[in-house]
């Protein structure tokens, strides 16, 4: 049997890779979506996470609870070990990722696709003040970082999201699906 995919869905804050991936999922629902360990406050919205403490955090992290972990924007990040359960039984799985981190996770995972979520400077900004998550000025510092370029060397598959959520899944599903066969 082949292992699965790890699909590490990347992109500027406010570029929607949860509402794509929540769109994959609906049709892909044979992928599985990863829950993600992250040191934020319970029921922040978004997507489904597992809360921890700093504290509890770095505990899982120095147990091994984690394939792949990271900070961003004041927050941990992390990967559980549990991934490679579905992926070893041959399962494509979906995981929010960060930029900074996928060098670290294209080590840990031998089957890795970056799916690489864009959009126009003007779309992010629009979005990011619409969820009202962020000041102003962590908008300007999240879109000064919208521009970073992905490492090289990665299987790696671009996907714009200024336009309608069904028309982004679309062009994702086409370009995801022949790299299965």
């Amino acid at each position: 049997m082949t292992e699965g995919r790890l699909i590490a869905v990347v992109g500027p804050s406010g570029v929607g890779k949860d509402s794509v991936m929540a769109g994959l999922h609906d049709v892909m629902p044979h992928l599985h979506k990863v829950r993600r360990v992250i040191t934020r406050a319970p029921g922040l919205g978004g997507e489904d996470y597992d809360p921890v403490t700093e504290a509890e955090f770095q505990e899982m992290r120095g147990n091994g609870a984690f394939c792949v972990s990271w900070g961003a924007h004041g927050l941990f990040y992390g990967i559980p070990v549990s991934v490679k359960y579905h992926l070893n039984r041959g399962t494509d799985c979906l995981v929010n990722f960060s930029r900074k981190a996928l060098v670290e996770g294209a080590k840990a995972f031998p089957n890795f696709v970056v799916l690489n979520i864009t959009a126009r400077p003007d779309t992010l900004e629009q979005r990011l003040k619409g969820r009202g998550r962020e000041s102003e000025q962590e908008i300007s510092k999240r879109l000064a970082e919208a521009e970073k370029p992905l490492p090289d060397g990665l299987v790696c598959i671009t996907v714009g999201n200024d336009g309608p959520l069904y028309q982004t899944v679309t062009r994702a599903v086409a370009q995801l699906q022949p790299l299965r066969a």
